[in-house]
């Protein structure tokens, strides 16, 4: 069913004028819809989000309707359906979900089926991190899509501070689960993460700025069905991302730990489309872009600052059996540790991605994707902070973390 989001859309990417018979052509809809889409057309030029004229109906472009575009274009790129998601009751969902640290069906006043509707939809969409089914207990993690979203709508969201080390408990009742359900149907498991990896490829890709949608990255890696809008370059990327998340699972599955080698091999795999740079350490300056004030080694010391990174990981390895909090509490050390070195010209982030993901992997904590209502807390927690703060980043990983071994155990269960 086409909805007026569906038809402006149509109409402010194209930009116009359109009459009624080229929207409806280029919704792909059946000559029957025409009256229907001119009512919709009609309500779109009351709310002055198009203008009808002489030539038929044109896009009004100013602030307000660009940043609809936008959020219903990041919708697109992520693969989320904007129909389930544009409503007013979902925002007074959020706009009450933000004010908890975590929350239940009372906590946002509806009714106990909407209210399931609704946390099924943010959940699917990686806009939810579910504590507990009975009772329902949630975290809705505040990003800048879901407060506009909430905001659009006319919510004003606070957002409640989360405590530090809040999730250790629940972490350590969902890997119990976790390795039972892994060894009675591993075959399961298999296909969870073939799923899985593709998603964080996209995730990890979209941060550093590839413009591939999750639909194109899906039917490129899986159908081997190559996007027409695409570079050359960023198809070669996401393929190349893809060989080095493979590299790294095999690397895993073999018992392998970290080396100074492992970790150029992983950047070497992941930037075969910049030959030039691939497994290089940069012999030159570079800042973060975006974030003058994010600290990075002078590139003459990267190759013994990477020593002394690997030789304080074996002597964490010689230490013997770690508790959770001190697993990731090194993770934490190790991604920003390796991410300050920033030992390439380029490819540093997906690269630091990787060798956190082997680490925790190596200790037994499945974590093969960042769901993408964390995507922005975890960049400001790391290469977008202005100031190192592993506890942060601690923090973040902890909801990453659950929210993987929660998915995974629902569906191996």
């Amino acid at each position: 069913m086409v909805t007026k989001y569906d038809v402006f859309m149509e109409v402010y990417e194209k930009g116009g004028p359109h009459k009624i018979v080229d929207v409806v052509q280029g919704l792909k809809q059946k000559k029957s819809e025409y009256d229907k889409i001119r009512k919709i057309l009609e309500t779109l030029a009351e709310m002055k989000l198009v203008a009808k004229n002489d030539s038929g109906y044109e896009r009004v472009m100013n602030h307000q309707n660009q940043h609809l575009f936008e959020m219903l274009k990041y919708c697109i790129k992520n693969d989320v359906n904007y129909n389930e998601l544009f409503d007013e009751t979902v925002a007074e969902y959020l706009g009450k979900a933000f004010l908890k640290e975590s929350f239940g069906v009372k906590d946002v006043g509806l009714h106990a089926r909407t209210f399931s509707k609704i946390s099924a939809i943010l959940e699917k969409n990686g806009f939810l991190i579910v504590l507990s089914r009975k009772p329902f207990r949630a975290v809705a993690p505040h990003n800048s899509f879901l407060g506009d979203l909430a905001l659009y709508f006319g919510q004003r969201p606070m957002v409640a501070k989360a405590k530090p080390d809040e999730y250790f408990a629940d972490i350590g009742k969902e890997l119990v689960k976790f390795k039972k359900l892994r060894k009675a149907n591993n075959r399961k498991y298999q296909e969870i993460l073939e799923a899985f990896q593709i998603r964080f490829i996209h995730h990890s890709l979209s941060i550093e700025g590839n413009p591939i949608t999750l639909r194109q990255t899906i039917k490129l890696l899986k159908e081997k069905i190559v996007p027409e809008n695409l570079s050359v370059e960023s198809v070669h990327e996401v393929q190349n991302y893809q060989k080095a998340f493979l590299q790294m699972v095999q690397n895993v599955r073999a018992e392998l730990p970290l080396s100074k080698e492992s970790m150029l091999n992983y950047h070497f795999i992941a930037m075969q489309h910049k030959l030039q740079l691939a497994g290089r350490i940069r012999d030159g300056h570079v800042m973060i872009r975006g974030n003058p004030d994010y600290n990075v080694a002078d590139y003459k010391s990267i190759g013994s600052l990477l020593d002394n990174l690997v030789k304080r990981y074996n002597n964490y390895l010689n230490a013997g059996k770690h508790s959770l909090k001190d697993i990731l509490k090194f993770a934490s050390r190790l991604h920003n540790e390796f991410q300050h070195i920033h030992p390439f010209f380029d490819g540093n982030s997906r690269t630091t991605r990787l060798i956190t993901f082997h680490f925790l992997q190596m200790n037994d904590i499945p974590i093969f994707d960042i769901p993408l209502g964390l995507l922005e807390e975890y960049v400001s927690s790391t290469k977008g902070s202005k100031k190192r703060n592993d506890e942060k980043l601690s923090q973040i990983l902890q909801q990453i973390i659950l929210y993987n071994l929660k998915t995974i155990n629902e569906k191996l269960a």
